[in-house]
C-alpha cells in the first residue's frame, strides 16, 4: 500500500473517531440536561467542521494514492518490458503479455509509449508477433522491410512501418 492511501485511511478513522467522540459527549450532556437541543444542534454543527475536513481530506488522499498505486504499476511494467526485450533480443508477443499479465491491446500502447518516450528502439512483426530489440543507428538507416523486403514508410512519430507486411519499427 503507498503513503498517499495509507494517510488517507487514517484520516478518514481520526474525522470518524472525532464524529463519535463529540456526538457521545454531546448526547451525555443533552440526558444529563446540562445542554439544551439547541445547544446540541450548534455543538454539533461545530464538531462537523473538523469532522468533514478530515474526511474529506482522507477521501481525496485516498483517491489520489489509488491514482498513483495504478501509475506504478503501468511504468513498473514498462521497465519490466524494457529489460525482457533487451535481455533476449526477441520475445513473442504471446509470452510478453502473459509474463506482463496484460493483453495485446495494452501491450501494444506500452510499446507506443516507450517509443514516444524514446526509451525502445526495435521493431515488432504483428503478423508473427515477435517483438525485437536492435540498436537504433541499424533502424535509421534502413530502407527495407528486415521481414518481407518491401518499403517501409513513416507512419508516427518513431515509428515506421511496412505497407506489405505491416511490420513495424521503433525508432529512438
Amino acid at each position: 500500500m503507498n503513503t498517499g492511501r495509507l494517510v488517507g485511511i487514517i484520516l478518514i478513522a481520526i474525522g470518524f473517531g472525532i464524529a463519535v467522540i463529540a456526538g457521545l459527549w454531546l448526547a451525555l450532556q443533552v440526558s444529563g440536561q446540562q445542554l439544551t437541543a439547541t445547544g446540541a444542534l450548534v455543538g454539533s454543527g461545530l464538531a462537523f467542521i473538523p469532522v468533514g475536513l478530515l474526511t474529506g481530506l482522507g477521501i481525496f488522499m485516498f483517491v489520489r494514492g489509488g491514482r498513483e498505486a495504478e501509475e506504478e504499476s503501468v511504468m513498473h511494467k514498462q521497465r519490466r518490458l524494457l529489460d525482457i526485450v533487451k535481455s533476449r533480443g526477441e520475445v513473442p508477443v504471446t509470452d510478453l503479455a502473459l509474463e506482463l499479465g496484460v493483453n495485446a491491446d495494452a501491450l501494444k500502447s506500452m510499446i507506443h509509449q516507450l517509443v514516444g518516450l524514446q526509451v525502445f528502439s526495435g521493431y515488432i512483426n504483428w503478423e508473427k508477433g515477435i517483438l525485437y530489440s536492435s540498436d537504433a543507428s541499424q533502424l535509421r538507416t534502413l530502407d527495407k522491410c528486415k521481414n518481407c523486403g518491401g518499403d517501409i514508410q513513416l507512419v508516427g512519430k518513431g515509428v515506421v512501418a511496412c505497407k506489405f507486411c505491416g511490420t513495424e519499427y521503433f525508432l529512438t
